[in-house]
């Protein structure tokens, strides 16, 4: 799914569509909640490292940044759920909380490369580009997890 997924969406519109709905995040983020923290974090990894060998997307020069921040996505959406996912919010925190933490994992990547390649004021722009960008996506991902989650756990085939 995770490869696959984001090859549709790519299909479908211009080559941008990636960047607007993140199509690659949503089941990295559910095989936190679904595997757990190791299978997140493993499948943040692997996922965007084969599909940029299979499609070369995401590209060579956004790939280091994108394996960093998915691997946080679905190492701090499988750790939160295990922690808070009885909560009566839980799906809805760990989620909000997953998305942050993955997106500061990208800022300080971006903010790292930045120094060390010497390129000033470089990090803020991207950052802030690519989460305007992602707006689209995030909102999608806050509208078709839970519910997800929420069938998945009602149908006991999950915890």
């Amino acid at each position: 799914m995770s490869i696959l997924l984001p090859q549709a969406f790519h299909l479908m519109g211009s080559p941008q569509m990636g960047q607007i709905l993140l199509p690659m995040h949503l089941p990295v983020l559910l095989s936190g909640f679904i595997l757990g923290p190791i299978f997140g974090l493993f499948l943040g990894i692997v996922a965007p490292l084969l599909s940029s060998l299979i499609a070369n997307m995401p590209p060579p020069h956004i790939l280091p940044f994108m394996v960093l921040e998915l691997a946080g996505y679905g190492f701090a959406s499988g750790l939160l759920y295990k922690m808070l996912g009885k909560n009566k919010y839980g799906i809805i925190i760990t989620l909000i909380i997953a998305l942050i933490f993955g997106r500061l994992i990208y800022a300080i990547t971006i903010f790292v490369a930045a120094n060390l390649l010497h390129i000033s004021d470089l990090g803020v722009i991207v950052v802030i580009n690519a989460t305007i960008k992602g707006v689209y996506g995030i909102i999608a991902q806050l509208i078709i997890i839970p519910p997800l989650i929420y069938a998945l756990r009602k149908s006991e085939r999950l915890d």
